[in-house]
């Protein structure tokens, strides 16, 4: 937002209008002994140009580096248009729409975006965004023990993104729900069906079912989805949005689809950031609305038979009754989610496709090339979507240093997650990346291991 700064002569005429002499006066309730006076050790002023280099000096000494590393948070390319539009004051300024007769933009877009996330996750309904999508998670864990009423135990996949099962374990754990972890098969990167009947004679409210999983891999929802409802528990999809402008939507997993549906917006506009602001988004079917956290925005008509927006469902108990509460957190990311919607707005569903489809051709041809060279193979067999990993011939945090002094992130390693895949690391091509950022990548790597 433009800085407005008020002049000798505006300052004079507010303080004139309200009977004080100076600043100084207008606050004289202060004590004395709470004035810190004039501040020492404050540098010079410096004009807008000086400080425009200055900040230029102290950006480079970041230093610029191609990005491989995905793990949740995604380098997508976002239209100029979007933070033009976002940043605009009344969408950047607005606050939370208490005051429906006065909020009718802000709730406008929020029912979009709502519509939006049904149909990209094919639920029945969206609320309208939450904290960020490893505590999006936790309250789908919530969500499902209350509605289950029985059991008090979730079942998370080791392939859930690991800070994520972190998060869960720190929300849930004192309202005495258990988090219990399902095993992966280790040579296709997946949950097997059929390691499930470990837990035929376990009772559980919910199956966490990530797709893609936190190495890539597709995971088979259809049949873990149906194993869920089998044994009367939930199925809660952890899902990337761009994948589901390809992938099946988690409301169409198996016979009945998925109950719940969470996950990470950052990769709809969202820009890295150095770690956030990101957001979270939840969609669930239409019997489960009434234990679904945040606030759900609708749209009516009024006396004259005019539309406009209100808010349908806000618990606002959420705030007072502790555990009690349909959520721990409450926080919604509308700037966040104002972004979201304008980018998924202006690339539209074909533009999402294109989108997703030259990721997933992209990390395709990436590990190709990788894969080529001596000392690197792929760790998993399972399809991917715009992530894999790679098993390489040499201890991959030395790897990653000799790559960064070459200008290039070449992803996360997962010793420090998963110590039992030994040298792994995961990397990630987005529609960012261009052929010759894919052979100059296979180029670093090859002279990095050998």
């Amino acid at each position: 937002m433009p800085f407005i700064p008020h002049t000798e002569e505006d300052i004079a005429e507010m303080l004139a209008s309200i009977g004080a002499k100076t600043i100084e006066e207008l606050f004289d309730e202060i004590p004395k002994e709470l004035i810190s006076g004039e501040l020492t050790g404050v540098p010079p002023g410096l004009s807008e140009m000086e400080i425009s280099r200055l900040m230029m000096e102290r950006a480079t000494t970041d230093g610029f580096y191609q990005n491989f590393i995905g793990a949740g948070a995604y380098e997508h390319h976002i239209p100029a248009a979007v933070w033009q539009i976002t940043t605009r004051g009344e969408f950047y300024s607005s606050y939370t729409p208490y005051q429906a007769e006065a909020s009718q933009g802000t709730l406008q877009l929020l029912y979009e975006y709502q519509t939006m996330m049904a149909s990209l996750t094919g639920m029945d309904v969206s609320n309208a965004s939450m904290y960020d999508g490893a505590t999006a998670l936790a309250e789908a864990a919530l969500m499902a023990v209350r509605s289950h009423k029985s059991s008090r135990r979730i079942l998370i996949p080791k392939t859930v993104h690991p800070v994520y099962r972190q998060v869960v374990r720190a929300i849930v754990s004192n309202q005495k729900i258990e988090v219990v972890e399902l095993p992966f098969n280790t040579q296709s990167g997946q949950i097997e069906p059929g390691s499930l009947s470990d837990f035929a004679n376990e009772e559980f409210a919910a199956l966490v079912i990530p797709q893609p999983n936190f190495f890539g891999v597709l995971e088979q929802v259809d049949a873990l989805t149906d194993w869920a409802h089998s044994k009367n528990a939930f199925a809660i999809g952890v899902v990337n949005p761009t994948a589901l402008a390809l992938l099946t939507p988690p409301g169409e997993w198996g016979s009945k689809g998925a109950d719940i549906a969470v996950g990470e917006g950052q990769p709809l506009g969202i820009p890295l950031s150095s770690g956030g602001p990101y957001f979270g988004f939840m969609a669930c079917k239409n019997d489960l609305v009434r234990q679904m956290p945040g606030r759900i925005i609708g749209r009516t008509t009024d006396l004259d038979n005019k539309p406009g927006f209100v808010l349908t469902l806000q618990a606002r108990e959420q705030h007072i009754r502790r555990s009690k509460a349909t959520s721990n957190i409450c926080t919604n990311q509308g700037l966040m989610v104002t972004a979201a919607t304008i980018f998924m707005s202006l690339l539209g569903p074909e533009g999402l496709r294109r989108v997703a489809a030259q990721s997933h051709a992209n990390t395709l041809e990436l590990v190709e090339q990788l894969a080529k060279i001596n000392g690197v193979k792929r760790t998993f067999s399972g399809p991917v979507f715009h992530e894999a990993a790679l098993t390489l011939a040499a201890p991959v945090a030395e790897v990653l240093s000799k790559l960064k002094q070459k200008g290039i992130l070449g992803g996360l390693d997962l010793q420090g997650h998963y110590p039992e895949l030994g040298n792994a690391l995961l990397v990630c091509a987005t529609e960012t990346k261009t052929k010759n950022d894919l052979q100059n990548y296979a180029e670093a790597l090859k002279h990095a291991i050998g």
